[in-house]
C-alpha cells in the first residue's frame, strides 16, 4: 500500500511526458502551416497581398501599393462613367 501513491506519481510524470513529446511533435509538424493561415488571413485584414515562402511558415504579407488601390478605384469609376454615357447615347438615339 505503501508504493501505491509513488506508483500513480510515476505515472502522471509518463503520461505528462509524453504528451509534452506529442505536443511538441504537432507543432513542429504542423506549426509552419499554422502560421501561414495566420498570416494569410492578418493580411486580408490588414490590406495587404499574401506572398506565399518557398516553405511552409514563410509566407508573408507585401504591400499592394498605393497606386494599385487608387488604380483599381479609378478603373471601377471609369467603366460606370463609360456605361452611363452608352446609357445616354441610347436614350439620344430612341429619342430622335
Amino acid at each position: 500500500m505503501k508504493n501505491s501513491k509513488g506508483q500513480a506519481l510515476v505515472e502522471y510524470v509518463l503520461i505528462i511526458a509524453l504528451m509534452s513529446i506529442l505536443i511538441i511533435t504537432l507543432v513542429k509538424v504542423f506549426g509552419g502551416y499554422l502560421k501561414d493561415a495566420i498570416t494569410k488571413t492578418s493580411c486580408n485584414i490588414g490590406g495587404y497581398e499574401y506572398v506565399e515562402g518557398k516553405k511552409a511558415g514563410e509566407g508573408s504579407c507585401e504591400s499592394k501599393g498605393i497606386d494599385d488601390i487608387f488604380n483599381k478605384d479609378n478603373k471601377e469609376e471609369k467603366e460606370s462613367k463609360e456605361n452611363q454615357e452608352k446609357d445616354d447615347n441610347k436614350n439620344i438615339k430612341e429619342d430622335e
